[in-house]
């Protein structure tokens, strides 16, 4: 199943965390990211992890931010505030890219996705 991968599930691959190492099997499908994505993988990337950083992106589709998009953010922003919750931008940003696609998303963080026509994934999985 293809998915669109949060910055966490980025990052934790990007740090070797083992228990994400099966999103890279060879043969799945094609992992996608948000360019929203890819610009806080970079501009959180530390010194030295220039290549390593490169060649992990580049192995992703990125997916650039949209019109369809930015409309689908700003409600979600307008409604979500309206009820007293801030979320951040970027999650907004990136939940946006998975919806518009009708693609789960896979995060570790769960609770920066509250919108219930997204479709999330927890990476790494729970427990069983």
């Amino acid at each position: 199943m293809t998915l669109v991968l949060d910055t966490t599930v980025v990052i934790d691959l990007l740090r070797g965390n083992e228990a994400n190492a099966a999103l890279l099997e060879p043969g799945r499908e094609p992992l996608m990211i948000s360019a929203v994505t890819v610009h806080e993988v970079l501009a959180g990337m530390r010194t030295g992890e220039e290549k390593m950083t490169e060649t992990m992106l580049s192995s992703f589709v990125a997916i650039p931010f949209s019109a369809s998009e930015a409309d689908l953010t700003a409600h979600w922003w307008s409604s979500y505030r309206a009820q007293g919750i801030t979320l951040d931008f970027r999650d907004l940003a990136i939940a946006a890219t998975a919806v518009t696609r009708n693609l789960p998303l896979a995060t570790s963080n769960l609770k920066d996705f509250p919108m219930p026509e997204l479709r999330v994934e927890q990476w790494p999985p729970p427990p069983v």
